[in-house]
C-alpha cells in the first residue's frame, strides 16, 4: 500500500457476531468499485453492543489529535494541515452504557482508520461494516478493500475538506 493510500467510506460500524455467516456465492454486492461478498446478519445480532463502554470509547477518541467529540456521540476528526487532507465525521450510539454502533463517513489513510477503530475496541473486538447506501454488511478485510478501491478511484475527493 502506498504512503498516500486513502480509504473513502460511508458506513455503520457494528460488532461482528460470531454467528454471522458468509453468504453463498450469489451473495455479492456489485457497485462502481467492484464485486464484494456480503455477510448474512440477523436483526438480533445488530442489537448487541460492542464490548467497550460509551464513555471509555469517547475518552479514547479524545486522545486522538485534532479530534472534536461531543458528549452526545458526535465527532469530527481532521487531518493535519500539512500533507493529505482528510476528514471523518462520526456519530456513536449507546445501548446500556456501551457503544451499539457508529456511523462513519469520510476519508482517511488506513493507519488513521486503524487508530479510529482502536477507540472502539478493535482489534480485540471483531467488527463488521454496513455500507450505508447499499445496506449490505461486509467483513473487515472486504470493507478495507472496498474503502481503498473507493479512495483510489477518487471517490474520497468529495469527502475531503478543502
Amino acid at each position: 500500500m502506498t504512503a498516500d493510500a486513502i480509504y473513502a467510506f460511508d458506513i455503520t460500524l457494528h460488532r461482528l457476531d460470531p454467528d454471522v455467516v458468509r453468504t453463498p456465492a450469489d451473495g455479492v454486492h456489485v457497485d462502481s468499485w467492484g464485486p464484494w461478498p456480503v455477510l448474512a446478519v440477523s436483526h438480533d445480532a445488530l442489537n448487541v453492543p460492542l464490548a467497550i463502554g460509551f464513555d471509555d470509547a469517547f475518552a479514547r477518541l479524545g486522545r486522538l489529535e485534532r479530534m472534536y467529540a461531543e458528549p452526545d456521540g458526535s465527532f469530527v476528526w481532521t487531518s493535519p494541515r500539512e500533507g493529505l487532507s482528510w476528514q471523518v465525521d462520526g456519530n456513536a450510539f449507546e445501548k446500556a452504557g456501551r457503544v451499539l454502533l457508529v456511523d462513519l463517513k469520510g476519508s482517511c489513510p488506513p493507519g488513521e482508520f486503524d487508530r479510529l477503530l482502536a477507540a472502539f475496541g478493535w482489534p480485540e473486538q471483531a467488527v463488521m461494516m454496513q455500507l450505508v447506501r447499499a445496506a449490505v454488511f461486509l467483513d473487515e478485510p472486504t470493507f478495507r478493500r472496498h474503502a481503498l478501491a473507493r479512495g483510489t478511484a477518487g471517490d474520497g475527493e468529495s469527502l475531503r475538506p478543502r
